[in-house]
Formats: C-alpha cells, sequence, structure tokens
C-alpha cells in the first residue's frame, strides 16, 4: 500500500473516499443507524473537498483502501476500508500525519472504543469530552492531544 498526498479531488476520487468512509462507519461505528450513515453520508464530498490536506492510502490495485485529513494541526479525519483495519494501514496514515503537518490533535467518538484505544495508542491523551457531537446529536466525542 501507498501514500498518496492528494492535489486534485476529483468527482471520481471524492466517490471512491466516501465509499470509504461509508464501509469504514459501517464497520466501526456501530452505534450509528443507517439512518443515521445515510444523513452523514451527504456531507462527507464536501468535507473531503474542503480540509486542507487529504492523503490517501492506494491498495496493491491503486485503489483507495483509507484516507485522512488534516486541517492545520488537527487530523479531522482517519477513515479506512475495513478490509484493512488492522495491518497497520491506520498507524501509516496517522505516522504521516504527524510527520509532514505536526500534527497534535484529534477528535473521536467515545463510543468507538477501538478508535480512541489506536489514538491512545499513537501518543494522544484525553483534553476534553463533550456530551454532543458537532451536529448537536447525542453521540459523544473525546477530544485528544499528543504533546
Amino acid at each position: 500500500m501507498n501514500i498518496h498526498p492528494v492535489n486534485e479531488r476529483t468527482d471520481t476520487l471524492v466517490a471512491a473516499l466516501t465509499d470509504v468512509w461509508q464501509a469504514s462507519v459501517r464497520a466501526t461505528h456501530t452505534f450509528l443507524t443507517e439512518a443515521d450513515i445515510a444523513d452523514l453520508r451527504q456531507y462527507v464530498p464536501d468535507a473531503l473537498r474542503a480540509v486542507a490536506h487529504l492523503t490517501v492510502l492506494l491498495d496493491d490495485g491503486g485503489r483507495p483502501a483509507g484516507f485522512c485529513g488534516v486541517d492545520g494541526q488537527r487530523l479531522e479525519m482517519l477513515f479506512l476500508h475495513p478490509d484493512v483495519i488492522g495491518n497497520g494501514a491506520g498507524r501509516r496514515l496517522v505516522q504521516h500525519a504527524f510527520d509532514e503537518y505536526q500534527v497534535n490533535e484529534v477528535c473521536v467518538n467515545e463510543q468507538n472504543l477501538n478508535a480512541a484505544a489506536f489514538y491512545r495508542h499513537m501518543g494522544f491523551v484525553f483534553d476534553h469530552r463533550t456530551a454532543l457531537d458537532e451536529q448537536g446529536r447525542p453521540f459523544p466525542l473525546l477530544y485528544l492531544k499528543r504533546n
């Protein structure tokens, strides 16, 4: 798998990454309903186009297998296709974000226990918590920082 920083965000790429997002969320965000996922999906293409730095992890066939987005020093998004979860893909993307953008902040759904544990393993520590997500839904968020 290869790390590929993205400059041009074509409709084809955004659609492929949105599909990766959906597969990832279905596998990892078990607290969301299908209606929640469908509602959130409509915001993903704009978020992918708007994030300052977008990096894609391509599988051996050149297809997107995961991605991360960074704005400032905050990791805004990290999503992996379920086929690559647990094989070092997330570590590679986060390490790239550390090396290239000096990432030191991330926000994660409290109910996504595996992701929260992954970020702690990557050196992040608890900073604060909110009871609602950024859309005002009852999905608590953990804000983590890294020294």
